[in-house]
């Protein structure tokens, strides 16, 4: 009740006040028009009788002067009439008007002055009066003047009626607005606000109870939202020292994101972490709805997937090629925006590339030339001299930008991201000495007789020489670094400690395998369905039938194998029959790269073989591939990736390749079978999954059939023993690792001489 005065009390107020203001106002205009009125009759009484007295100024018509005002003093509210001589006396008086106005009042010789009608209001012996006069002609001259006399006392009577009729109205509307907005505020406010706190009461205290329901409404929505969230996070917490907890009595030691939070804040001195990448984590684009609303999607990425649990832990900046259509109605007058959308919790500096800058630098350098060089996947890589000037001209478009943000920061500390950033790092360096700048190369690095065929290697190895520490998945992409070192730039190549002097500048190469968030804490609460359950749905949502499934989730690209896969798929099923009508696998793929020849026709191919093969087994709606050509969120691919009786990684050649971690780290029921390529580099800690040659059509059916036919026990003891892996090697840690070895770096920075 309290609270709810609290709200209440200042409406009662501006209620009274306003009440009483129109109060005041009524009985102001209530004296006003009554008094108008009785001066407009005084005016026409005193001018009919004008007409009747002048003719009686004659000698001896006094008598008849006194008969006439002692009759018409007996009107309404007339008090008397009188009338006087030029000289002020009077020559007929109503006998009940006071003897003071024996003589003429002033309202008279102000008549008479102005030679016009003049009245006035003024109290004789406490009786309001209203006294009017008129001068009076004899033969064109100035004869006398003619006075009325009304009481104006039923004037104060009826405004104090006005005033009294006021106040209580006021009263009236003031209790009943105080009533209905006592009602309305406990019942809009108080009371929702007390189902709130009562539900945060018994948060803290440990129980769950579902949230209250809440008015609909701007404030309500924005409150239920900061509600919920603060009791995600107030849930989040307490399985977090749980978690650390069980740890602590188990002596486990797990890199969580609170960890690496704790970590970083010690680490970091709570300097932000600046993350360069050509991909974003969050892209906005025109919805296809008539109201030209904006979508917020999150590109298919596994560089998006291992980062921005590092960019949540530490509330970094990153740094990223703005894509999508968008994009610019989304950021503020500094290109910048808060992420994730539902909360807030790190910065998105985005930059604008033209269309030929996007097409040289991306398109082509990176991904014509680069990309196929780098994965010895037999496609041949294309330089031309355009592609390399819009690479470099990019990459000082960026390290312009990660200048600008650190422009505020001591000593800063920039991650730049893979093989589209190979010169940023020179740039930053010479230009913030004291800046720690790693790189991470998410793609393999091949030999050197390889990295050869590029005509600018020499440039690339100077540009990511200028960082302080770079980052590989395994270490035979730090050796290949190191011989590549050897032959292309003038260096001292440390091989006992893997490091490179060159210029008096000391880089560090050290392998960092890359990982994915292992889903630690689960809510109890929620329903997971069973592998048969959700097999079951999947194929109905898809219309199709089968009682095993395999699954593959890859952006299509020549790389990943996805030819070499369906046609293991068509061995396996051509040589054991008996899989027909049970066996499907459901290839998700999503379009990457189509402006480049080479995708769009890799596309048409994928389509093609999936076709080919499906059409060699009709049988209703079985179908022993399903090719899905979309973007998948995260929620929907976990839905497969539980589904899965064996999900195929079967990668020509890959940095690492997180699908397989994330299949592994979904597998909650310690089901399942992983088929895992030798030439990713997931394989080299995975060494539970079927490892297999991609290139062995053979032997990759052969191992469908084995994963399809392996053991619950043996299927189990293999799972448990790569989420365990999987466990303790996940994202956190590799964080942790890669910007530990980095914080520990000493910086030397030059003293800069000033010259006279």
């Amino acid at each position: 009740m309290r609270t709810s005065l609290k709200v209440v009390v200042p409406l009662i107020v501006s209620v009274a006040f306003v009440s009483l203001l129109f109060a005041a106002y009524q009985v102001r205009t209530e004296r006003r028009v009554l008094r108008n009125d009785l001066s407009r009759r005084a005016e026409i009484l005193a001018e009919s009788l004008q007409e009747t007295i002048e003719p009686l100024f004659d000698r001896g018509a006094d008598k008849n002067m006194q008969r006439l005002v002692e009759r018409f003093g007996q009107r309404e509210h007339l008090k008397g009439i009188a009338v006087y001589d030029a000289d002020g006396s009077a020559l007929a008086i109503t006998s009940g008007l006071p003897p003071t106005f024996r003589t003429r009042p002033a309202a008279a010789a102000r008549a008479v002055q102005l030679k016009s009608g003049s009245g006035e209001f003024q109290r004789v012996s406490d009786t309001p009066l209203h006294v009017f006069a008129l001068p009076l002609h004899r033969d064109g001259e100035m004869a006398g003047t003619l006075v009325v006399f009304h009481d104006a006392s039923y004037i104060e009577t009826q405004v104090s009626r006005t005033l009294r009729d006021s106040l209580l109205n006021a009263l009236i509307q003031t209790l009943l607005i105080t009533a209905l907005a006592l009602f309305l505020v406990r019942w809009t406010f108080t009371d929702p606000l007390t189902r709130t706190a009562k539900w945060l009461r018994t948060l803290r205290l440990g129980q769950s109870h579902p949230p209250p329901s809440v008015p609909q409404g701007e404030i309500f929505d924005q409150l239920h939202q900061e509600v919920s969230h603060l009791a995600r996070d107030l849930g989040t917490a307490r399985a977090i020292a749980e978690a650390e907890a069980r740890l602590r009595d188990s002596n486990a030691s797990l890199w969580t994101a609170e960890r690496l939070r704790v970590s970083l804040r010690n680490k970091l001195q709570n300097k932000p972490l600046f993350v360069v990448a050509n991909r974003e984590p969050y892209m906005h684009v025109w919805s296809d709805k008539n109201d030209k609303s904006i979508d917020v999607i999150v590109p298919a990425s596994g560089l998006v997937t291992a980062l921005e649990p590092v960019l949540l832990a530490c509330n970094g900046t990153w740094i990223a090629h703005g894509s999508g259509s968008a994009d610019r109605q989304a950021v503020d007058a500094h290109d910048r925006l808060r992420v994730p959308p539902e909360r807030p919790s790190y910065t998105l500096r985005r930059i604008w590339l033209s269309s030929q800058e996007e097409q040289g630098y991306y398109y082509g350098f990176a991904n014509e030339g680069l990309w196929p060089l780098c994965h010895i996947a037999h496609t041949r890589p294309i330089f031309r001299p355009q592609d390399w000037n819009d690479y470099q001209k990019v990459n000082g478009r960026f390290a312009d930008a990660v200048l600008k943000e650190m422009e505020s920061t001591e000593s800063p500390i920039l991650l730049a991201q893979d093989y589209h950033f190979a010169l940023l790092p020179r740039m930053v360096k010479e230009a913030r000495p004291d800046a720690r700048v790693a790189i991470f190369w998410h793609i393999p690095w091949p030999n050197p007789e390889v990295f050869g065929i590029c005509p600018w290697q020499r440039e690339l190895v100077d540009g990511l020489l200028g960082a302080d520490l770079i980052g590989f998945h395994i270490q035979s992409h730090c050796n290949n670094f190191l011989e590549t070192v050897d032959r292309a730039v003038e260096a001292l190549t440390e091989w006992d400690r893997f490091a490179v002097n060159r210029k008096g500048h000391v880089t560090r190469v050290r392998p960092y395998p890359i990982s994915v968030a292992f889903p630690e804490n689960a809510s109890p609460a929620k329903q997971v369905r069973s592998a048969g359950e959700e097999r079951a749905a999947l194929c109905e949502e898809l219309g199709i039938e089968g009682s095993l499934l395999g699954v593959g989730v890859d952006r299509v690209d020549y790389t990943k194998g996805i030819l070499e896969r369906f046609r293991a798929i068509e061995r396996f099923i051509e040589s054991h029959p008996g899989y027909q009508n049970r066996f499907t696998f459901v290839q998700i793929g999503a379009p990457s790269r189509t402006h480049i020849e080479r995708y769009h026709h890799f596309l048409d191919e994928v389509v093609a073989e999936a076709a080919r093969i499906n059409a060699r087994f009709p049988a209703g709606r079985w179908k022993p591939i399903v090719l899905l050509k979309r973007h998948h969120s995260h929620e929907e691919i976990a839905r497969f990736y539980r589904a899965a009786s064996l999900c195929l990684v079967t990668s020509l050649h890959d940095g690492m390749n997180l699908v397989a971690k994330e299949f592994v780290a979904s597998r909650e029921d310690d089901q399942g079978v992983l088929i895992l390529s030798t030439f990713a580099g997931a394989a080299h800690e995975l060494s539970d999954a079927l490892l297999v040659n991609p290139y062995d059509v053979q032997q990759l059916a052969a191992a469908i059939l084995r994963g399809l036919e392996m053991p619950q026990e043996e299927q189990v003891a293999r799972m448990r023993r790569m989420r365990q892996i999987v466990r303790e090697h996940n994202i956190f840690r590799w964080a942790a690792h890669l910007l530990s070895d980095l914080t520990e770096i000493r910086i030397d920075v030059p003293e800069r001489v000033e010259v006279p």
